[in-house]
């Protein structure tokens, strides 16, 4: 399952809260983005964090209740992931505790998906800051800049990962909506070397809508600034929101 990331960010207070890299400004182009870990040859956006043997499936739960505003004990949890995207200081161990409260909370999803996705086309954009592994049990910042966009009236989603000058790739397809959980499906690879136009790569022709047999999100907090998810293997991350790449 393929998902995203990015170092740390500055939240911004106006009405549509938009984030970037401290002490960097947002490139003009995509080709500006700096290079992060060059050392780095593997590229893996995805919220888990192993690959060797293939994922246990996560049960998915439907909501019987919900809890329609967050207790002062969650909104505290939201403040120190909101301070975690912004600084990158917070330790690990108190980002985990945040998102099992979050995760518990069970907080009323009616507006997630607008939210996560915009009413218009092409949607918003959330760079990811935060994974961990499955059962919360340890987890760590993000290492490099990977960006997922989402677009809720079309109900299309797109992942990428950018090296700076060196280019990016990135995913795009197709996803369904069911009370918090976004199933989805890629159809086509874009690779992008220098500067050079991308080419694509057909890789699906399913026309079928995305279900929990595929890939897929539940969504635990969605807000202008952040959002929190778990993946079908187990893993939760959150994101911070972006300007679109």
């Amino acid at each position: 399952m393929f998902s995203l990331s990015n170092p740390c960010a500055v939240i911004s207070s106006s009405p549509h809260i938009f984030l970037r890299p401290r002490n960097r400004p947002f490139p003009r182009s995509p080709t500006q983005f700096p290079i992060f870990r060059p050392f780095i040859t593997k590229i893996k956006a995805t919220i888990d964090e192993k690959e060797q043997k293939p994922p246990s499936p996560v049960i998915v739960e439907e909501d019987d209740e919900v809890q329609p505003v967050p207790s002062k004990e969650v909104e505290e949890s939201i403040k120190l992931l909101k301070k975690a995207a912004k600084t990158r200081k917070v330790a690990a161990t108190e980002i985990l505790s945040a998102l099992r409260l979050i995760e518990k909370a069970k907080l009323d999803p009616s507006k997630f998906c607008e939210t996560l996705g915009g009413s218009e086309s092409p949607g918003r954009t959330w760079m990811l800051i935060f994974t961990s592994q499955k059962g919360l049990k340890s987890g760590k910042y993000f290492p490099i800049t990977a960006v997922q966009r989402f677009d809720a009236a079309a109900k299309r989603i797109e992942n990428g990962v950018y090296l700076g000058p060196l280019g990016c790739l990135t995913f795009e397809g197709r996803f369904s909506w069911k009370k918090r959980i976004l199933a989805f499906d890629f159809e086509v690879i874009r690779i992008k070397i220098g500067p050079f136009n991308p080419f694509e790569i057909n890789i699906n022709n399913e026309t079928t809508e995305p279900t929990t047999k595929n890939p897929f999100f539940i969504w635990f907090y969605i807000d202008e600034e952040i959002a929190v998810a778990r993946g079908r293997s187990g893993g939760t991350a959150f994101w911070c929101r972006c300007r679109r790449l």
